[in-house]
């Protein structure tokens, strides 16, 4: 009789594992009309090898219980002396940023640490914080909302239809924009090759009934300092994409990831916090996996599904809008993305990860997209930095900010900022704005001038762009401007 009596005298440890074996047993045997030598023998060659059968979909959740029974935490030993720290925009930067930093640079796969302009506090690493670890991939240092990016496409359009259509500019938003929870009807849903990736199926069981959740997201962007807007973008004559020199109107969209970037960081986060068991507590969140293993090979892998899942939003929603607006040429497209662990190969030793969580790349040649604020400029850009076999010579580690960088938090905003002078200031300067709350106000942020001057050595603007109709997230309570 398979029991748990049964299951210890054949070398089972006392524990969650027994349980889930007697049921997966007990389907088999009553369900599956399995004889019982079979599932005997499966029992037998399932506590000897749990990680042949962690996609078996009866003794899958067996398998994975063993294995977690049976884990031993890997002991870190510390930095004695921390990896090298470089930083722009000291003063622009607060010391607890400081702190998160240094802490990164105390792990011993640490390699070297910089903190861009825009930095500010986040959880484990720095907004603004970049990291190159050595054989190891850290989830927390590459943050909740993996894959996060900006996305613009230019149109052959004169600006001034910005003011003299706000209205229609405004409708195309409200019908081809959804945030935070809002989400197209069943018959809207957006289709994306994205959906049919082999890699849905390769993730662990545990995460992939999030698919589903991606599928109904798919095309939509997140709350907080995501968004969509129109804006007046001037070009400069000297432009790596060879536009004429001029003005053109600009959809420019910031978004990430969603729900199923938020779950797969948090089941690999915890992952790696219990691998990582012995760091202190002050580096708990930077517990990290060896790329080597099987989880840290599994969590790549799903970071960048993430992150092409966060691509594809920003194809949908631009595809969207494109296709409603006409006839209007589109003369050219640019995204780049933060929130992610790039992996960069040595001919020596194991591949560097490099980590930058609210940092872009900036590797010679390379085009980017560097934000304001709702009513303040951001800016076109190209990558001053090295090429990939020079990245740990290169004090940035390729890389510069990826937005202004918050100078109130979003608590501290709510309770200091007032709606109607915020609405003064974004009447004054011509932004009609959709949703939004006082947490993404202008004055929340570091001035966006101010923060590209402080990385004129990382990156050359060769263009800037001024929001004119901007969405985002409208909270609970209302958005600043009222409009929905």
């Amino acid at each position: 009789m398979i029991n748990g009596k049964y299951l210890i005298k054949q070398g089972w440890t006392a524990g969650p594992s027994i349980g889930l074996a007697l049921q997966a047993a007990d389907i088999q045997l009553n369900q599956n009309g399995i004889d019982q030598l079979t599932v005997q023998q499966s029992l037998a060659q399932l506590h000897y090898d749990p990680d042949q059968f962690v996609s078996h979909p009866v003794w899958g959740d067996t398998a994975v219980a063993l294995k977690q029974e049976r884990f031993v935490p890997q002991k870190i030993e510390i930095r004695a002396e921390k990896a090298p720290l470089s930083v722009w925009g000291r003063e622009l930067i607060d010391p607890m940023s400081f702190e998160q930093i240094n802490n990164a640079a105390s792990l011993p796969v640490t390699l070297r640490v910089a903190l861009m302009p825009d930095a500010h506090v986040g959880y484990g690493l720095p907004i603004g914080g970049v990291a190159a670890l050595e054989g190891a991939i850290a989830p927390y240092m590459v943050g909740v909302d993996i894959g996060c990016r900006m996305h613009a496409t230019i149109f052959d359009r004169n600006p001034i239809h910005l003011q003299q259509d706000t209205r229609g500019y405004v409708g195309y938003l409200q019908d081809h924009t959804f945030f935070g929870r809002t989400t197209p009807r069943k018959n809207q849903r957006a289709e994306h090759e994205i959906l049919d990736d082999p890699r849905w199926q390769q993730l662990p069981r545990a995460l992939r009934q999030l698919k589903d959740k991606a599928a109904v997201q798919l095309g939509t962007s997140g709350g907080g300092n995501h968004f969509a807007e129109w804006t007046k973008l001037t070009v400069a004559a000297d432009n790596p994409m060879r536009l004429d020199a001029g003005k053109y109107v600009a959809l420019v969209t910031h978004s990430g990831s969603r729900g199923f970037g938020y779950g797969v960081a948090n089941y690999y986060s915890q992952m790696a916090e219990r691998i990582c068991s012995f760091l202190p507590q002050e580096l708990i969140k930077l517990a990290y996996l060896d790329h080597q293993s099987g989880e840290g090979q599994e969590y790549e892998m799903a970071m960048n599904l993430a992150g092409d899942y966060a691509k594809a939003n920003h194809e949908v929603i631009h595809q969207r809008i494109r296709e409603d607006l006409g006839r209007d040429v589109v003369v050219g497209e640019l995204q780049n993305h933060h929130n992610f662990a790039w992996r960069i190969e040595q001919t020596e030793g194991p591949p560097i990860f490099v980590h930058r969580k609210g940092a872009t790349p900036a590797q010679a040649g390379v085009l980017g997209i560097i934000p304001g604020s709702m009513a303040t400029p951001g800016f076109f850009v190209e990558g001053l930095g090295d090429t990939p076999d020079k990245i740990l010579e290169n004090k940035s580690l390729n890389s510069a900010a990826h937005g202004s960088g918050r100078v109130l938090g979003r608590r501290e905003a709510q309770r200091r900022l007032k709606k109607q002078e915020v609405r003064s200031m974004l009447k004054k300067r011509g932004v009609t704005l959709i949703g939004g709350g006082l947490d993404e106000a202008p004055d929340a942020y570091k001035d966006s001038r101010k923060v590209i001057a402080a990385q004129s050595d990382l990156v050359r603007v060769w263009a800037e762009f001024e929001p004119v109709v901007v969405r985002m997230e409208s909270p609970k309570g209302g958005g600043i401007s009222g409009r929905q």
